[in-house]
């Protein structure tokens, strides 16, 4: 049985500074118009060329937290600020492209899921189908307090926040409309049949929602749905609702020990281990020779803001490293910011304690594969054996990054059977599991089938 080809996705945002910092200060780097429609119209119809599943757009609601006691260095680096909604980007993206998967980053701190829902399904139906949803709680003490919030919520609260937020919009994506509930019968002016369109009736901890959704059935029903949490709390939210699962494992046996992990806490939630692709984050340096890849390294290294990586990972586990000795050792840090991190470099460096000198190196370089198509292929190769299903490609800038890629790596890749040379038809689920439009019997979100039926909108 021949070996599957490997899904792509691209990992952007809409911003300048995304993971790799200051390398938008590179005269060819055009990330800097990230406000320009225009720039990212144009790398979507480059990674439609390139075959790419997905254009993954990470986002945030807040600044990070305090480096050197205040926000200054996110704001001077350009560090994810300022930032823009990526859900605005994908009506336009689905008009300018035919195949390319859409998927946006919201977190369950943002909006209310009733109008969530509504709006995922509009552009579901405005795509045909090709829209995914990165399902995020929240890390980021300033975003709890843009939304009213004292402080950040405990780790493992926030995941009991999204068990009730996702099955909100569950309940509306399934459950609200039979499937043969818009019939728009001219002859007898029905537009649709009002037995077949049910309120909800949620009551929860967080919500009540009476419903019904106030859109038909899109395609998929249900967004195709990215998590990346990873977390004890965050891995079995993970195993029960997610489809696609964003790891960043720093090396292939790391990766295979995560991804076993997670599908046997799937297959524990009632699901199968089938039911979960892994999109594992990799950045590429590439060259026509060897010595031209590592030539090429050497320059983006210069370029990149350490501070600013370091002031990053600072951030995101609420922990500020600005003041500290970059050769203090990280050690057992307990944080309510992303626990993931610290698990992370704890694995990468295996033959010292870690440093906060680590954490900046090591974030901007970890996951970069520099070489010839030839050489990137064959690593590729070795992490799709450790059984991740896609790549997350990462950039230093863009649109370069990703038309080197396209153009020199892509049509290896396809030689050896390692990417599709071709899209299959239908709707982004579809494109990624070869099966129905729809999300399986086995998913959580399938138990509101027809579970309405007697309370009528």
């Amino acid at each position: 049985m021949a070996e599957r080809p490997l899904h792509f996705a691209a990992f952007v945002m809409n911003t300048s500074g995304h993971i790799i910092q200051g390398t938008w200060r590179r005269p060819t780097a055009r990330q800097t118009d990230f406000n320009s429609l225009d720039l990212w119209v144009d790398l979507a119809k480059t990674l439609e060329r390139g075959g790419f599943d997905a254009i993954f757009f990470a986002d945030v609601v807040g600044l990070y937290a305090p480096y050197r006691g205040d926000e200054r260095k996110y704001v001077e680096a350009g560090l994810q600020v300022p930032s823009n909604d990526p859900s605005v980007l994908a009506s336009a993206i689905a008009y300018a492209t035919e195949h390319l998967g859409i998927a946006f980053t919201s977190s369950i701190l943002q909006e209310h899921p009733f109008n969530f829902a509504r709006r995922i399904s509009t552009l579901d139906h405005a795509s045909r189908g090709r829209i995914a949803w990165n399902i995020v709680t929240n890390y980021l003490p300033n975003a709890s307090r843009n939304f009213g919030l004292e402080g950040l919520t405990k780790h493992d609260e926030r995941y009991a926040w999204a068990d009730e937020y996702v099955d909100v919009t569950y309940k509306l994506w399934e459950g609200s409309w039979d499937e043969d509930a818009l019939v728009q019968d001219r002859e007898q002016g029905i537009h649709a049949d009002y037995d077949k369109i049910h309120r909800i009736n949620h009551e929860g901890p967080r919500y009540k929602v009476e419903g019904p959704h106030l859109v038909s059935p899109s395609p998929q029903r249900t967004p195709l749905l990215f998590q990346a949490g990873a977390s004890p709390a965050g891995r079995t939210f993970a195993a029960k609702n997610a489809e696609a699962v964003f790891i960043v494992a720093p090396n292939a046996a790391a990766a295979a020990r995560d991804t076993a992990d997670i599908r046997d806490r799937a297959i524990r939630s009632g699901r199968s281990p089938h039911d979960l692709k892994f999109f594992q984050g990799l950045h590429f340096v590439v060259g026509s020779t060897e010595e031209e890849a590592r030539r090429k390294g050497a320059e983006l290294d210069e370029w990149i803001d350490y501070d600013a990586q370091l002031s990053h990972m600072s951030g995101a586990v609420g922990v500020d490293f600005g003041h500290k000795d970059l050769d203090r050792p990280v050690g057992q840090l307990r944080t309510e910011g992303v626990q993931s991190i610290l698990s992370w470099i704890n694995d990468l460096v295996t033959d010292r304690p870690p440093t906060l000198r680590d954490v900046a190196h090591y974030t901007a370089r970890n996951g970069r594969i520099t070489g010839t198509p030839e050489q990137i292929a064959d690593q590729l190769a070795q992490w799709r054996a450790a059984g991740v299903d896609g790549i997350n490609v990462v950039n230093a800038e863009i649109p370069g990054s990703y038309e080197e890629f396209v153009d020199h790596v892509v049509p290896v890749l396809r030689e050896r059977g390692l990417a599709r040379r071709d899209y299959v038809p239908g709707t982004l689920r579809k494109k990624l599991f070869g099966r129905d439009d729809r999300l399986p019997g086995t998913h959580p979100a399938a138990r509101y089938r027809g579970a309405f039926g007697t309370v009528h909108a």
